[in-house]
């Protein structure tokens, strides 16, 4: 797959897959990367209906515009479907994602073999942060549904959103 050209040169474009329910601080630095090695990157938020989010595909949308704002190459969307499909859409040849552990990578590997073998896409994988290595939506989830402080884990926006989801403020 290529990406059409513009003004003469090919626009190198990738997106950064995932649930963001919520956006975190590690995801933030993988798309942050992503921008600065790609001149389109998009955050696809992916929907599986058969997982009950914290919060509703809308407002995850809004606070990962919120908090990427900064980066005038990052569109964030939604697809219900096979992220091959989503990139075929949108001429993207490349999906660029964290690993944290080698547990994240035997998992990563099998998803990028097949998606390469079902549309030749191809996956990056971006050794996270160490700051982020542990890091998680779900560990996010639980610890501030226990009250715990979370705020070094996530932006500021993300924050606030979690204290007023979970009655919080």
């Amino acid at each position: 797959m290529t990406g059409p050209e513009s003004e003469g040169s090919l626009v190198r474009r990738a997106v950064c897959p995932g649930s963001f329910d919520p956006i975190t601080n590690g995801h933030l630095d993988i798309i942050a990367r992503a921008s600065r090695l790609y001149d389109e990157v998009y955050v696809a938020v992916m929907i599986n209906q058969s997982k009950k989010g914290l919060f509703e595909v809308d407002e995850r949308i809004e606070l990962i515009r919120d908090v990427t704002s900064e980066f005038a190459n990052v569109r964030v969307e939604t697809h219900h479907g096979l992220l091959v499909d989503y990139c075929k859409q949108r001429d993207i040849p490349a999906i660029v994602k964290g690993l944290r552990a080698v547990s994240d990578f035997d998992y990563e590997l099998q998803m990028a073999q097949m998606n390469n073998g079902l549309t030749g896409v191809e996956t990056l994988f971006v050794p996270t942060n160490p700051t982020y290595s542990f890091l998680s939506s779900s560990l996010v989830r639980e610890v501030a549904a226990w009250g715990g402080d979370v705020s070094h884990l996530v932006p500021p926006q993300v924050l606030a959103a979690l204290n007023r989801r979970l009655r919080k403020d």
